[in-house]
């Protein structure tokens, strides 16, 4: 599923369709990805994890595959009023990787 130019996601919007979208090489976590491809999410602190607008649900067949979160993820992530336990992350926090390709993610609904 992966191609040259990089990994590809299927990425789930607030609306409910599906979008296929294929990282490149300058982007390092998936909130880049999400923001440069125009999926909906604010990213307002640029990536420093201490604002919470790009919070997505990983599909659970993702869940053991990703790093768990840190203490600082967890806590932003807690106070979210769509906050789920399982499958709630910090995009910003969520570095790309090969092994990711054809991760499926939802964006979490605006706060």
């Amino acid at each position: 599923m992966s191609s040259e130019s990089g990994i590809q996601i299927n990425v789930t919007d607030r609306d409910g369709v599906v979008t296929l979208i294929t990282s490149n090489p300058s982007q390092e976590n998936l909130m880049q990805l999400l923001y440069d491809n125009d999926m909906d999410i604010e990213a307002s602190c640029g990536g420093c994890a201490s604002c919470a607008t790009c919070h997505v649900f990983i599909d659970s067949d993702w869940h053991s595959k990703l790093p768990e979160r840190d203490s600082i993820e967890d806590t932003l992530l807690e106070f979210q009023e769509h906050f789920d336990p399982e499958s709630s992350r910090l995009s910003c926090q969520v570095l790309l990787n090969a092994s990711m390709d054809g991760l499926s993610l939802k964006i979490a609904p605006e706060e």
